[in-house]
């Protein structure tokens, strides 16, 4: 793996070009970032520039809302991690408290949905503060355009790998695929971190932030800024495309710092069906190369990596309310980090 020192740029809007060689180059250039560095800026990914400006509006909304108003729809109050999440509340490898808070919903299931009668700890319904309908327009339009975006860009890796562009689309029927709004306050201290370092545990992100303070770690483990770019999306490879390609792409571990001006973050976590059985493909296992990793199961993964980092899901799980999955994986597990920490 490079040590890179810039994330690299690639203009999707080649993707499905009847133009056959544009197409190409695109994939190539997906390709190319997705094995090297495992962290890219994507443009031309087509979503409005207004729907991305309702959904900041309505989240600085929401979160300048009174403390008691935000924690009507206390995450703890779910039993599908869906809602607000107040600051502290996470705690990431190496047992800092972040610096931030925020709002977490997926894709918004009926109370009668099967998987969420049965007790699924991440399907379901969301919670929205009900004297907010714009909030709930706005975050929904927008969240049913990254979710579309992230399926395009599924085709994009699935080629990038020498797959068919729908070989994975199997894995996708109704996946707990996670969008963050993120608020990290200013802070005047001159370096106040604003989450810990990790690898992401779905199969890949999309990203958009509105201000400095994301760092990637590279192949010498070092620390890299990654600012924001101008109509551009932030893209890291998770945890699942590590696995499925045998470490051909890389989970790449960021933290965020240097939170010195208030700062929103927008991550669309696109996670494949719960029930998953991830494993190393078999077009990139052989002799030379033998598995790396052992098969997991996508969502139990995912809630495992939850419980270790949240801290109502600790107590829950204290209380013996909730158990972790038979094999879990402790946090940061996979990625860039955990391979300078040779685990």
């Amino acid at each position: 793996m490079m040590a890179f020192r810039e994330i690299p740029l690639v203009d999707i809007s080649g993707l499905g070009d009847t133009d056959a060689a544009r197409h190409a180059k695109t994939v190539e250039d997906i390709r190319k970032a997705a094995s090297q560095v495992g962290f890219l800026y994507v443009s031309g990914h087509g979503i409005p520039a207004e729907t991305i400006a309702r959904l900041r509006a309505a989240t600085e909304a929401f979160f300048a809302r009174p403390q008691d108003e935000k924690m009507k729809v206390y995450i703890g109050n779910s039993r599908n991690h869906r809602g607000y999440v107040p600051e502290g509340e996470e705690v990431f490898y190496g047992g800092s408290k972040d610096k931030k808070e925020a709002f977490d919903l997926s894709i918004d299931l009926p109370a009668d949905d099967p998987d969420y009668v049965s007790g699924n700890p991440l399907l379901g319904p969301n919670q929205w503060p009900e004297d907010m309908p714009e909030f709930h327009d706005a975050v929904s339009a927008y969240y049913d355009a990254i979710f579309a975006l992230g399926h395009r860009l599924l085709h994009g890796f699935a080629e990038a790998l020498g797959l068919e562009p729908t070989a994975l689309d199997e894995y996708f029927a109704k996946p707990p695929s996670q969008l963050r709004l993120i608020h990290y306050p200013y802070d005047p201290a001159p370096d106040v971190q604003g989450i810990g370092a990790h690898t992401d545990y779905e199969v890949f992100t999309l990203l958009l932030p509105t201000a400095p303070g994301l760092e990637v770690m590279n192949g010498k483990g070092e620390w890299i800024d990654a600012p924001p770019v101008e109509g551009a999306f932030v893209v890291n490879i998770g945890d699942m495309l590590e696995v499925w390609s045998n470490g051909v792409f890389t989970a790449t571990s960021h933290r965020v710092r240097k939170v010195q001006e208030e700062r929103y973050s927008f991550p669309l976590f696109f996670s494949c069906d719960y029930w998953t059985k991830v494993e190393p493909l078999p077009a990139f296992v052989s002799a030379e190369r033998p598995a790396a990793y052992p098969p997991v199961i996508a969502g139990e993964h995912l809630h495992a990596q939850t419980v270790q980092t949240f801290t109502y899901l600790k107590e829950r799980l204290a209380r013996g309310e909730i158990d972790m999955p038979e094999g879990s994986l402790g946090l940061s597990s996979f990625g860039r980090e955990a391979r300078v920490r040779g685990t």
